[in-house]
Order: structure tokens, then sequence, then C-alpha cells
């Protein structure tokens, strides 16, 4: 088959390209400069220049397709992002969407494949969710929900297949949040931020790593099933425990205690949500469907996979003030 993907040169987007073209498929990467052309080239992809935002670059780009993926995001990478970066997001995701349902139309494509996230259908009391429970976003996912809605109208409409995978939250080695993770562990400025008066009460969040994130994409592209599926690993993990874990792991400082409402001072309120809100859900629809399995089950295996690639590049590990 011919794949089309937009995202092709960020995280999820090159090992995406790299395992489709394993596969034997002929894949194509959107791509805005030359930079990103040749991280397309270097995963074994053919890089067609064209930009998200722009519909008719899209559609020209994506020519032949007989499968498109939006896996292209603009999440902040800051703690304390600004409005304008949030909404340059969602157009990246809602705008991207209706540009990649276009291009399916123009081609009358066979599938369509989009990256969302798993906590815009996480419950207010807390509680275990799955693909089926009620969404309900906030500011820093409302776009998400939006470009599901806009692909699966689109399927109504044109015909495709429709395959909508929630991630849990991403984490490996070359992430920009896994790297200021680490920095900030060695020189002791990431606190574990939790609920309650005096920050004990942690919640139970939704991991993926992004290699096995990008197994699922693939498997999803090659896959029969379609409809909403969460792409997490085998069981929720508190931030409290991440972050403990990943300090042993690299030898830093234990990290501090600090309430929500503290923290909401430094850092965005979309963030404290994030990691202060509940987001309990399974793989298990996923896996059935897709005869998937996650090769690091838990943040702790992830983790011991991130430490052991910085060990081999020095990256990180050198950067901190301890």
């Amino acid at each position: 088959m011919q794949v089309f993907i937009a995202g092709a040169t960020g995280v999820l987007g090159r090992r995406l390209v790299a395992l489709c073209s394993a596969r034997g498929h002929e894949v194509v990467g959107l791509t805005r400069d030359d930079a990103g052309a040749e991280l397309v080239r270097e995963s074994g992809g053919d890089p067609r220049r064209g930009d998200v935002l722009d519909r008719e670059s899209v559609v020209e780009a994506a020519s032949g397709a007989d499968v498109l993926v939006h896996a292209a995001t603009e999440i902040p990478t800051d703690t304390n992002p600004s409005e304008e970066e949030w909404a340059l997001n969602d157009r990246v995701r809602r705008v991207g969407a209706e540009n990649l349902v276009a291009a399916a139309a123009e081609y009358d494509a066979d599938r369509v494949v989009l990256q969302s996230v798993v906590w815009v259908a996480r419950q207010p009391d807390g509680s275990q969710f799955d693909e089926e429970s009620e969404p309900h976003p906030d500011r820093s996912t409302r776009s998400a929900l939006a470009a599901e809605r806009i692909v699966r109208d689109g399927a109504d409409e044109h015909g495709y297949e429709p395959v909508v995978l929630r991630d849990g939250y991403f984490y490996a080695a070359d992430t920009a949040h896994t790297k200021l993770f680490g920095e900030r562990l060695a020189d002791r400025r990431l606190p574990i931020i939790a609920g309650g008066l005096l920050g004990r009460a942690d919640a139970e969040l939704s991991f993926v790593h992004v290699d096995d994130a990008a197994r699922a994409f693939a498997a999803a592209v090659d896959g029969d099933a379609t409809g909403t599926f969460h792409v997490v690993d085998d069981r929720p993990t508190t931030y409290a425990e991440f972050l403990r874990g990943f300090a042993d792991r690299l030898d830093a400082p234990k990290p501090r205690r600090v309430p929500a409402w503290l923290a909401g001072l430094a850092i965005d309120d979309n963030m404290r949500r994030l990691l202060t809100r509940p987001m309990p859900t399974s793989n298990a629809r996923f896996r059935q469907a897709f005869d998937w399995e996650p090769e690091y089950p838990t943040v702790e295996q992830g983790l011991d996979r991130v430490v052991a690639e910085w060990q081999q590049t020095g990256e990180v590990l050198d950067r901190g003030s301890r």
C-alpha cells in the first residue's frame, strides 16, 4: 500500500515511517523543510513538501495514498505555555484532520488513522474508563475530540475506514518531555505534584512507550478493525511512581512532593490536571482487535530502556548539575 503520514518527522512519525517501510509499504512523509525531508529519508520514506495546515499542499502530497495517518501535533513542551501555543496545537489537530479527510476523499483512500489521547475520556470521579465512556474534554483535549469527530464524520460521508488511536502519556529517550524530566530530576527541579492539601493524593495515569505506540499505529495501518481504541501499557502508574523510578535509575535525588494548588503557581493548569486527575484505562480492546501487545508492559521496563539509551549516548545524563 501507499501510506501517507502527516507528522512524519515527530517522535511517533519517524518510528512509524520506519515500521511501515519495513513492512513493504510505500511510505510518504509530509515535511516542511530540508531537515525534515532528510529525517523521512533516513527512516525509509519518501518526503513530500507541504504543511498540515495547508489543504492544497496536503492533498497534493497525499496523491495515490491508500491509508492516511494524522500523527501531527504541536503539544507545548513548556510547563507554563501560552494560549497561543495551545491554539496552534488546536489548529494542527482540527485543521490537519480536515485536510487529511479532504485528501482521503480526493483519492478514495481505504483508511484514515488518527492520533488522539486517552485523557480526553477520563472520568470526573477518577474511575476506570474505556472506549465507550463519555468524553470529558478540557482546554488541552477539546481539539483532540474535535479531530476524532471530523475523522468519523468524514468516514460516513466518504466511505473510508476510520481508526482513532487514543494514546497514553508518551515517554521515550528522544521525547522532549522525557528529556526535560531527566534534566530536572538531576537538578532536583522536578517535584511530585499530587492532589490533596499536602500533596499526598496520587492519581493513576496511563502511560505508553513511544516504541509501543508506533507499533500500534503500524498494526492499525495493516489491520481490518475500525473504531476507537486505547493504546496504553498494561498497568496504570502514578506520577509519583514514575518520577521515583526515573530518579532511581538516574541516580538523581529523590523528588520532593508539592501540592497541586501550590504547583499551580508555576505550571499550566492543563499540565496540573494531567498529572493530578486519574486516567486509568486498558489496552484490552486494541489487543484483541490487532493482535498487539506492548514490548514495555510497565513503566519500569520502559524507563529501563530510556536510561539504557541515555547511557549509550551520554545525552541528558551529563547535563545535570548534581
